[in-house]
């Protein structure tokens, strides 16, 4: 799962979330607590835009200085498809050749991409599978 490093800056009555590797994602809130409540939807905002532009989504850097937090894309999913996206790009694979590779029409493919589509889970393995990649799923303490 991708991890983004966030740092939480007072703003008069506010509090901003800011995202180094994302300049252009911020969130806010009236409290620390609830401006990060917002932060895994404002990262899952900003990097749809760069999906959305064809536009390359960093790498999670590694957190610096004090106060640094990572915060997580809201979903399991969500963050499949950014990392199918990130390999697709690092592959050289556009939409149609995936599309052809599995079987099916690029407008499935436009579907599986869409950050806001309720994809299947086999539909991402058989994505990667296409790549010479595989998914893992790791299972964590909340605490």
């Amino acid at each position: 799962m991708l991890l983004y490093p966030a740092t939480v800056i007072p703003d008069g009555d506010t509090y901003v979330v800011l995202f180094p590797d994302l300049p252009y994602t911020h969130t806010n809130g009236s409290s620390p607590e609830d401006a990060l409540s917002h932060a895994p939807d404002a990262l899952q905002l900003g990097i749809s835009a760069l999906m959305e532009q064809g536009a390359t989504v960093p790498l999670p850097s590694k957190p610096t200085g004090l106060g640094a937090v990572l915060v997580a894309l809201p979903s399991v999913l969500v963050s499949a498809k950014v990392e199918l996206y990130m390999a697709m790009q690092t592959a050289g694979v556009r939409k149609a050749e995936l599309a052809r590779r599995m079987g099916i029409h690029k407008q499935q493919v436009e579907r599986l991409m869409d950050i806001d589509h309720k994809s299947r889970i086999e539909q991402l393995e058989a994505a990667f599978a296409c790549l010479r990649m595989r998914m893992v799923v790791e299972i964590q303490s909340a605490a």
